[in-house]
């Protein structure tokens, strides 16, 4: 983890959790080229969602509220 904040802030266990679900969605290639197989990833919940961006080997979180 290179930097967090707010509910987010040094949340390692969640940074761990992520990491693998995106490690898992890297794995699942589709036959069409050596593209990732997505850009974003959002993980919903009842009341907030997680939306994790990966660009230049990095991932990027962001916690936003449901309407």
């Amino acid at each position: 983890m290179l930097g967090s904040a707010g509910d987010l802030e040094n949340d390692e266990r969640t940074a761990t959790v992520l990491a693998g679900l995106v490690a898992t969605a890297c794995g699942l290639r589709l036959p069409r080229g050596h593209q990732p197989p997505f850009r974003r990833l959002s993980v919903v919940f009842g009341d907030h969602s997680l939306l994790v961006t990966a660009s230049a080997q990095k991932l990027f979180v962001v916690k936003r509220q449901n309407r």
